[in-house]
């Protein structure tokens, strides 16, 4: 049985040792073609699978503890969030070369992050309760800072307009919203216990978070952060992200080994997929959770076991396992 107190301290810079479990060869005639790019954040690494092989093709050095990735619009760079550290660190996807280091200043901590179609990044500063917007972080970059005053601002949603972004403070038990145009002072809203999970559909109209503390998930109105759907799901939903056709919410339980899917339409949870079980939770310690750009899979972190589970969202099947060296924990994915 998994002990959920000892859950509760998660995330911390984790010191444990990975288990190992073995990948699980690609499917014969695998249409999946692209790149899967795996922070591992005990390996201080960062990796890149070919999702046509199912083959790790590449490893480099990254930074400290480095958790969060995100794509660029037009996938030639991946953004690292060092988590250890103080910086967002840019790699080619290509070759994983380094191309860039930008610094948000003394025990920033940054975690959650997103490469937006403006070409701009944002990302959290847990360790100094705040927000960066990054602009240009190809050339010239500028930064600029937005408090939270709140503990543990961890993951990250901005809006399409980039007007807006909203944070889950697991520490403080709320969710943020940041004026990122007008600077106007922050606002708050307790959401649960231990909020973390974050995901905006993509017309921008509803705003859903993942409690880990409460099991739930919950449909917020973005501006005023109204609850609007109350909505039970696994055992400690630590991650929430939508379809890109915004037609269901996926939190990820790891305390269950599983998802929950739920119809974004209805709030109502619809299903359940088990990508291990309760028995194997511990062991596997399932974090991230990504769509493919189609939609039709789904990939899991199952970071404790070196694996990246990628599972069909119609069927529920676990199609393979990818590996995920090091920890991994964030993912991204090119195709």
């Amino acid at each position: 049985m998994i002990a959920r107190a000892g859950l509760m301290a998660l995330p911390l810079l984790a010191a444990c040792a990975p288990v190992s479990d073995e990948p699980t060869p690609a499917p014969s005639g695998s249409d999946v073609s692209g790149s899967l790019f795996v922070a591992g954040k005990f390996g201080n690494t960062l990796a890149k699978v070919d999702l046509a092989t199912g083959e790790e093709v590449l490893r480099v050095d990254s930074c400290a503890n480095p958790h969060e990735l995100a794509t660029s619009p037009d996938d030639q760079h991946v953004a690292l969030a060092c988590y250890g550290g103080t910086t967002v660190d840019i790699f080619r996807t290509s070759d994983l070369q380094r191309v860039k280091s930008i610094e948000l200043g003394e025990n920033a901590r940054p975690h959650g992050i997103v490469w937006h179609e403006n070409g701009h990044l944002y990302s959290t500063a847990e360790g100094r309760q705040s927000v960066f917007w990054i602009r240009n972080p190809l050339g010239e970059v500028d930064t600029f800072e937005f408090s939270t005053g709140k503990q543990g601002s961890h993951m990250i949603a901005v809006s399409p307009d980039a007007q807006h972004a909203w944070t889950t403070d697991l520490g403080s038990k709320t969710v943020t919203r940041i004026d990122l145009v007008t600077r106007r002072s922050p606002m708050s809203a307790t959401i649960g216990e231990e909020p973390e999970g974050i995901a905006l559909t993509p017309d921008g109209e509803t705003l859903w978070v993942s409690a880990r503390g409460s099991d739930m998930a919950y449909a917020l109105e973005p501006q005023s952060l109204k609850r609007i759907k109350d909505v039970p799901v696994g055992d400690f939903p630590l991650r929430i992200v939508l379809r890109p056709q915004g037609d269901y919410a996926v939190t990820s339980d790891l305390a269950d080994g599983g998802l929950s899917v739920i119809d974004t339409a209805t709030g109502a949870k619809v299903r359940s997929i088990a990508v291990s079980s309760r028995a194997e939770a511990e062991a596997k310690t399932q974090v991230t959770i990504l769509f493919s750009p189609d939609g039709e899979r789904i990939y899991v972190a199952e970071t404790m076991a070196n694996t990246i589970a990628e599972v069909d969202f119609d069927s529920g099947e676990v199609l393979r396992r990818l590996p995920g060296e090091g920890g991994g924990d964030g993912i991204a994915i090119i195709e």
